[in-house]
């Protein structure tokens, strides 16, 4: 999955997410009710001594989906201990699924659906922790034991398509497979958009289409 990756696709892909964070998510987010603390990171729950977010993650383009999570009030779970000695790569997977369910949450609300099952949260949110943090650990050589509790087991649903939820279906699928963006801009619909307004409409013309 991360043979061949390079800096100027995981700062398109990265630039991304953070564009279509501000652009879509931050004004339609509403906070939700807080969360305990996750599991420890690899560093404050063992003796693993990984590389840390202060070592690694502040000195890469990586940081900015820390630097979300942590607006995201409620849906970020953040190491109990959470403080520049924390593993990087668990960091990163703890960020990516902060964004991937506060993002199913908001599109749901934003197209008047209801809101998402805690079932269908966890499948995007493992899914999101997962690819993030497994290109990560490549691109950084900074793999860590929580990385093995993010592959999905056998029968679990896919995550949803990018035709019924737009943002978070893209989301995943450009991290599931980064090498078909590889050098080249990321053409989407979505690009013409302006607000979840305009997603809402477009999906629904499109759907009324088919």
């Amino acid at each position: 999955m991360t043979t061949g990756l390079d800096d100027v696709t995981l700062h398109q892909l990265l630039g991304r997410i953070v564009y279509f964070h501000s652009l879509f998510i931050e004004p339609a987010f509403t906070p939700i009710e807080e969360h305990d603390r996750g599991e420890a990171c690899c560093n404050h729950g063992s003796d693993a001594h990984r590389r840390t977010a202060y070592g690694l993650l502040a000195t890469t383009a990586w940081i900015a989906l820390d630097e979300i999570a942590a607006t995201l009030s409620g849906h970020h779970v953040p190491c109990p201990r959470r403080n520049n000695s924390c593993c990087a790569t668990c960091r990163v997977a703890t960020a990516g699924a902060a964004i991937a369910d506060a993002w199913i949450v908001t599109e749901h609300r934003a197209y008047g659906r209801p809101q998402p099952d805690e079932h269908l949260r966890q499948v995007c949110r493992t899914a999101a922790a997962a690819r993030l943090a497994h290109i990560f650990a490549a691109q950084h050589t900074a793999a860590c034991s929580a990385l093995t509790s993010l592959i999905p087991t056998v029968g679990s649903p896919p995550p949803p398509a990018a035709e019924n939820l737009p943002l978070i279906g893209e989301l995943l699928a450009l991290w599931q497979a980064p090498l078909t963006t590889a050098r080249h801009p990321v053409v989407s619909w979505l690009n013409h958009c302006t607000a979840l307004d305009d997603v809402h409409r477009v999906r629904e013309t499109k759907r009324s289409q088919q």
